[in-house]
């Protein structure tokens, strides 16, 4: 770019967001919508999905579409992608990987099911993705993928076990510098946010247990802000670096977590 831009907004923009239809997803791809850009949720399969395509269009008036898709599953990611292409006539510009799975059991009596669902969703689904909809990303000169990491990538949250998710996310942060650093030539930006605890549907129902309760304290006495952060903060964070505003920034990952990981 020869100019300074100072644009967070995606105008114009064909913005795929995984695990869209609820928490951190929506509130970035409301975020995205709000700035002129046609959005596609890639969730799985259900009312909930259908719901918040039709609420998401309500409240912004952009194009909305929702895809049914397991991350996991690598065929379908393909066949998002394919569909996608079909309706827009063209492929997606920027890649929020999002969606994820969480297990807080101890690591030497975990399931080995659980391990490998959380890897495959949170790890092996970002590259999947990253894969398919950056291929044509390369092929075009340039795009931006931004993929949610967490401040759980570069500490041990306490006092929950979560040896999958940590892992995970862990794997995230070095998928996003790879990526980055094979691509940049090629005209394709990745980054990621790495997000603390964020009040969402789901851990305002988490947080309404006793282990909630008993974790609530830890968690926002750790944190030097003081409070939980929200997903419309997270979303705040995603639309900048996928946005020309970042244009000069790729293999970063911008942490959002009230200052937790300063102590």
């Amino acid at each position: 770019m020869s100019e300074l831009s100072l644009s967070s907004g995606l105008p114009g923009r064909r913005v795929v967001v995984t695990g869209g239809a609820r928490g951190i997803g929506y509130a970035i791809a409301r975020a995205a919508a709000a700035t002129g850009a046609e959005v596609a949720l890639l969730d799985l399969p259900g009312p909930e999905l259908d719901e918040a395509t039709g609420r998401l269009a309500g409240e912004t008036g952009a194009a909305v579409v929702a895809q049914a898709c397991d991350i996991s599953s690598y065929d379908q990611v393909r066949a998002a992608r394919e569909a996608l292409l079909a309706g827009w006539g063209d492929d997606a510009q920027v890649l929020v990987n999002n969606a994820g799975i969480v297990r807080h059991d101890p690591a030497e009596s975990m399931a080995v099911a659980d391990w490998d669902a959380v890897l495959a969703v949170n790890l092996s689904g970002y590259f999947y993705c990253s894969q398919v909809f950056g291929t044509p990303m390369l092929a075009a000169g340039s795009g931006s993928i931004v993929s949610i990491a967490s401040m759980s990538g570069l500490i041990v949250n306490r006092p929950q076990p979560q040896v999958a998710y940590n892992v995970s996310k862990a794997g995230v942060i070095m998928l996003t510098k790879s990526l980055a650093a094979e691509w940049a030539p090629r005209g394709v930006r990745v980054n990621a946010v790495a997000p603390g605890y964020i009040r969402t549907a789901m851990t305002e129902s988490f947080l309404a247990t006793d282990r909630g309760r008993e974790y609530v304290g830890d968690w926002v006495g750790g944190t030097p802000i003081g409070r939980m952060g929200t997903a419309e903060e997270v979303a705040s964070a995603v639309l900048f670096l996928a946005s020309d505003g970042a244009s000069f920034i790729t293999g970063e990952t911008l942490v959002a977590d009230g200052g937790y990981t300063l102590w």
